[in-house]
């Protein structure tokens, strides 16, 4: 009975231990609100500051799992260089080890005077008691974000006192000395590390239960050493876990942070047992203590870096070699690639290398309308992630494109170089909104599937029309800018006129249909948002054609372009209106459905006539 309480008090004292650090994390990064973030991202342009700035955030928010996952999603989002956060994520490994030291607090002791004041138990009291003030009594957000710093230190204090007064009438177990004695198996005692950091998910608190098991002076050097190298390793579970669902350099960059530790693992235990089997060590069967554990684990992680700073540039090429670019990245990369900042001195080269990037921005997001469209036909998860991955490239193209064309508009220009510039600034945004609006049609496509939700036949057939005359004005208009053709461009408004037309004539169909039944109302929400999206869609298209036309003919108006073209109704534009409605005829499902009942009453008017001729023969 007493071994379940002294298990059941070792628990309590891990939980507290994790809350603590939990709540004290969270009210640091609270307390800094998006500083943080913007210190990661503006201050590293030299490896030396990445470790720096990786070290102190670390040792700020006490979990280098934290550092480096946020570091993952500035890579993932396109801030942030895969070069530029390895500096980070070996700075954060330096700073986790902070936490072992602010631990050793927690085993200060005393009978009186000064070392009473400094106990555990005093200043996780006075901790406390401001902590709760300041959460309690204090109005402003910035103060109860101090004050879960406060409560979760003084938490983190008393758990780490319950684990160490759980484990210390162990120091007299014969059982357990000689258990422990097993992990002075270098192999045993990195398994170990691995397996218990990855499932409590926190190096500090791994180190922080190494640091309570050492009070009961069971842990020697030869123990302490495999485990601590362990720890580091298993402490890239959470890490490599946070990258699921990234683009490839969100895996890189997670991949970075366990070749550091698995590097510092393999490299010191070769040196150091070789080197051990050669000397003998007189400090292997040295007693541990949480201070000498701190020291430890510090020093190591120090150790590693430094061997490892000289090679940021091949741990950037293995992670690369690690996970390969696809031909399709190679080309995502090339376009970005053209926008060099020195073409800017030659504005016509700086123009043809624009046109070629944003030549790939219209294909991507052209290629992802399709997609999308698809995605309401047959849904996959992989495709829908694509697309979103897609969506967030296209987003990343009208960033730097733009920056790159408002540089280029400072410079001297011809007429025609200045209505060129003009043109692929003002198409930018349609582009970046017909890939918002492919991300919008598969969410809509998600929703459905995940719902088991689908619509009718007779809705199915009039969306079908609906997205083919949309697929048809997006491979036009990708199509004549690209290959700069205004005959091409000049048919894109009549199209877009009709789609207006099909999208206000099917939001009535679908409303009768919701009224006859036939509909759900989840489903009408659906088909509404789908219906939205497309017009939108069709009419950025329309946008990007009337930019190219009217800056053609040096007068830039779009309203007043299509209010015109309207008005004045021409044989060309009516042509190809009529040759457009007769394609995308949304009518023809009624049709099929009269002809099928007319095909059933003659096949009915047949069998009846055959009877009365076989009466009649008899």
């Amino acid at each position: 009975m007493e071994g379940f309480t002294l298990v059941l008090s070792l628990f309590s004292g891990i939980a507290l231990f994790l809350f603590g650090m939990s709540l004290m994390g969270d009210g640091l990064k609270k307390a800094a609100g998006e500083k943080l973030e913007l210190i990661l991202y503006k201050l590293t342009n030299t490896p030396l500051k990445g470790i720096l700035l990786g070290t102190a955030v670390t040792a700020i928010i006490q979990s280098s799992s934290a550092t480096t996952v946020m570091v993952v999603g500035f890579v993932n989002a396109g801030m942030m260089k895969v070069s530029q956060a390895i500096g980070i994520i070996m700075g954060a490994n330096i700073g986790t080890s902070i936490t072992g030291w602010i631990l050793c607090l927690s085993y200060i002791e005393g009978t009186g005077g000064i070392a009473q004041l400094l106990s555990t138990a005093t200043i996780s009291a006075a901790v406390a008691v401001v902590g709760i003030i300041f959460k309690m009594f204090l109005k402003k957000a910035s103060y109860h974000n101090v004050g879960d710093i406060m409560l979760g230190f003084s938490i983190l204090m008393i758990g780490m006192q319950t684990m160490s007064g759980a484990v210390s009438p162990l120091k007299s177990n014969e059982h357990f000395v000689n258990a422990l004695t097993m992990f002075s198996n270098p192999f045993m005692g990195i398994m170990l590390g691995i397996l218990f950091t990855a499932i409590l998910q926190s190096a500090s608190a791994s180190v922080g239960i190494l640091q309570a098991l050492s009070v009961t002076g069971g842990i020697t050097f030869a123990a302490a050493l495999p485990i601590t190298m362990g720890i580091g390793v298993g402490a890239a579970c959470p890490v490599l876990l946070s990258s699921i669902g990234t683009n490839k350099n969100g895996k890189r960059t997670a991949l970075i942070y366990l070749i550091n530790d698995l590097f510092g693992l393999i490299v010191w235990s070769v040196v150091f047992y070789t080197c051990h089997a050669v000397v003998h060590f007189p400090f292997m069967n040295m007693e541990m203590n949480p201070v000498r554990i701190a020291l430890l684990n510090t020093a190591f992680r120090m150790a590693t870096i430094m061997i490892l700073c000289p090679f940021i540039k091949g741990i950037e090429k293995l992670v690369f070699f690690l996970v390969k670019d696809t031909p399709e990245d190679k080309e995502d990369q090339a376009d970005f690639d053209l926008l060099e900042e020195r073409f800017l001195k030659y504005p016509p080269l700086a123009i043809t290398q624009s046109h070629e990037a944003m030549n790939g921005m219209a294909k991507k997001a052209k290629k992802n309308i399709v997609n999308a469209l698809q995605l309401l036909e047959e849904y996959s998860q992989e495709q829908f992630d694509h697309i979103q991955e897609k969506e967030n490239l296209i987003d990343k193209y009208e960033d730097k494109l733009g920056t790159y064309l408002m540089q280029l508009t400072g410079r001297e220009m011809t007429a025609l170089q200045n209505r060129e510039v003009t043109k692929f600034l003002h198409t930018l945004s349609d582009f970046e909104r017909i890939g918002d609006h492919a991300s919008i049609i598969s969410k809509v496509a998600k929703e459905l599937y995940e719902k088991q939700s689908s619509f009718s036949e007779e809705a199915k057939y009039e969306l079908g029309i609906l997205e083919s005359a949309v697929s048809e004005i997006v491979e036009m208009t990708v199509s004549a800018f690209m290959q700069d053709d205004l005959k091409e461009a000049g048919k894109i408004e009549p199209l877009r006129e009709l789609i207006s037309i099909l999208c206000d004539e099917l939001k009535l169909r679908h409303i009768k249909r919701l009224q006859r039944g036939k509909c759900e109302l989840k489903q009408g929400f659906a088909f509404n948002d789908l219906l939205t999206s497309l017009e939108r869609t069709a009419a950025h298209c329309s946008n990007i054609a009337v930019a190219m036309i009217e800056l053609a003919d040096l007068d830039f108006d779009t309203h007043s372009y299509i209010k015109t073209m309207r008005e004045r109704q021409n044989d060309e534009y009516t042509a190809y209106f009529e040759q457009y409605e007769e394609k995308y005829d949304i009518n023809g499902y009624k049709k099929q459905k009269k002809t099928k009942k007319e095909k059933v009453e003659e096949t009915g008017k047949g069998k009846k006539n055959k009877k009365v001729v076989k009466k009649k023969n008899k």
